[in-house]
């Protein structure tokens, strides 16, 4: 009340805003002073329930380190063009070389934190000669001064700084800097997957695209020679004119899906290039027809979910920087505490009245010259203004945001096992009924052959039974790249071949259990930080 009196002859708007700022201060002072509810903080949750999930999987659970994927966990489809494209994406595509320089700034950044650990030394030497004005400043106070010209020099071969970490403040910053190049580590591995599955996606696609292509051209053949036939059986009067419009209507239908299918190919080649750090053109090297693929056989590890934080990158990443942010919450308390600094010094120093070198070298190499300091300082906050306490509260808030982070990338990773199991089971059950299809229409096709020789059928019937099965086979070969392509989605699932995350008996930071906790809680209550 006293401040907001003594601005009464303040204009009105100008009061009305001072006095808004005055109160606000006043409750952010109250709110630093008052005491922090844990209840509220984030907290780690539990490994989510899978059980029943992986029980109906329908695929083969094993134990062991075999049932995780390899680290090139793509050459279990046994294609050597795959292999190429994706060790030359490795080496050259942009983002992953990002990530890794980024990696590298993070390991820098540890030695810098390192430092401070450690004290400070520096050699100091400087010379000055200098000549007072006759009737400049120093003159006009004492005129004997005037024109008086000198010569100094200093050697200061030692100098050392620093700062006692009683509380572990720079340890805790060290950590939080070792935290940050952990979670970097781990957010690498993540582009390394997620590039690797992008290309191995790209390349299957790709593969099927091409089985395809050579199905729709061969059919779109045939069904100019069924729309041809049924022309002709309705120029002689053997069929009608809706016949006519069928086959016209089939044969632009292949013409379309041709292509729609070489458009794709090229998409799926475009894709690569880029993926691999080139242009177009290297996509037109790849997807020739010329390389096979083998499906691979994924497996389920018996240990999951437990295994999960030590094979998922992404999860090791955001628990690596959970523990970065705790680490910066101890940092942020022992700001509240009396920090010491230790200053030492010594070396020669000498000063003569003259502008001769070898006058003052008499001097500065003298025994007498000799002159040492050592300064040790307490520096102990008394009153911040609640700029302490916002600073710890900001720490705090990171630290939750990053548990959060944590949480939801293990709810996340344990979703994206249980959609790879099930897109897995659907994709395997398509092929294998749309199999059984294709083998039945070859059987078909084979009957209507012999009845062809036995006149109970005419060519026309042939060519549509035909133009029917390699429909079948066209969409078996779509599916068997679904096929393929969720196989690779549950090798990303699984962590895809990554092992560098902590086990599950890894202990999670909890930065309010340290021993100075109460202690800064109880400076905060008395001075507001």
């Amino acid at each position: 009340m006293v401040l907001i009196r003594k601005i009464l002859w303040l204009p009105a708007k100008l009061r009305r805003a001072t006095r808004v700022g005055v109160a606000a201060g006043s409750c952010a002072l109250l709110a630093a002073c008052m005491p922090i509810d844990r209840a509220d903080r984030s907290q780690f949750i539990e490994q989510p329930a899978m059980t029943r999930t992986l029980s109906q999987a329908g695929l083969p659970v094993v134990e062991g380190e075999t049932a995780w994927p390899q680290e090139e966990w793509w050459r279990a489809f046994r294609s050597a063009e795959l292999d190429a494209v994706i060790s030359k994406a490795l080496s050259d595509n942009q983002n992953y070389r990002k990530a890794q320089n980024a990696l590298r700034e993070a390991d820098a950044a540890i030695r810098i934190f390192g430092a401070r650990l450690l004290p400070e030394i520096n050699s100091t030497f400087g010379m000055r000669q200098s000549r007072n004005p006759l009737h400049g400043v120093v003159a006009s106070y004492n005129p004997e001064q005037g024109g008086l010209e000198k010569t100094m020099a200093f050697i200061n071969p030692l100098a050392l700084t620093w700062e006692l970490d009683f509380w572990q403040k720079n340890r805790a910053l060290l950590d939080a800097a070792i935290g940050e190049a952990a979670a970097q580590a781990g957010e690498t591995e993540q582009s390394r997957l997620l590039l690797t599955t992008g290309v191995a996606r790209a390349y299957l696609r790709g593969y099927a695209l091409t089985q395809q292509s050579g199905l729709a051209t061969t059919s779109v053949k045939m069904r100019r020679e069924l729309r041809a036939l049924a022309e002709t059986r309705y120029q002689t009067g053997l069929d009608t004119l809706d016949g006519v419009q069928i086959a016209r209507t089939n044969e632009e239908v292949a013409v379309r899906r041709e292509a729609t299918v070489k458009a794709a190919i090229t998409l799926q080649r475009d894709a690569i290039a880029r993926l691999m750090g080139e242009g177009p053109d290297a996509g037109l090297t790849v997807l020739n027809g010329r390389g096979s693929v083998v499906p691979a056989q994924p497996a389920l590890p018996k240990a999951l979910p437990i295994e999960l934080l030590r094979r998922r990158p992404d999860l090791a990443a955001a628990l690596a920087r959970a523990e970065a942010w705790a680490a910066r919450v101890h940092a942020a308390k022992t700001l509240f505490l009396p920090s010491v600094d230790l200053a030492l010094g010594g070396g020669f120093e000498a000063s003569v009245t003259s502008t001769k070198i070898s006058k003052l070298a008499g001097f500065l190499f003298n025994p007498s010259a000799l002159g040492y300091v050592a300064a040790p300082t307490i520096r102990l906050p008394v009153f911040q203004g609640g700029r302490l306490s916002g600073n710890l509260e900001v720490q705090r808030a990171e630290y939750d945001q990053a548990v959060d982070a944590y949480n939801d990338t293990l709810l996340q990773a344990a979703q994206q096992v249980a959609d790879a199991i099930a897109n897995l089971r659907r994709a395997r059950s398509e092929f294998d009924a749309q199999s059984r299809f294709v083998r039945a229409r070859r059987t078909e096709l084979a009957l209507s052959k012999v009845r062809l020789r036995d006149g109970l059928r005419d060519q026309r019937e042939i060519l549509q039974e035909r133009a029917d099965l390699l429909d079948a086979i066209f969409t078996l070969r779509g599916l068997d790249g679904d096929r393929l392509i969720a196989a690779v989605d549950l090798y990303q699932a699984l962590g895809g071949g990554f092992a560098g995350g902590p086990g599950p008996d890894y202990p999670k930071p909890a930065p309010e259990t340290d021993p100075i906790t109460p202690v800064v809680e109880g400076i905060q209550s008395l001075t507001g930080g």
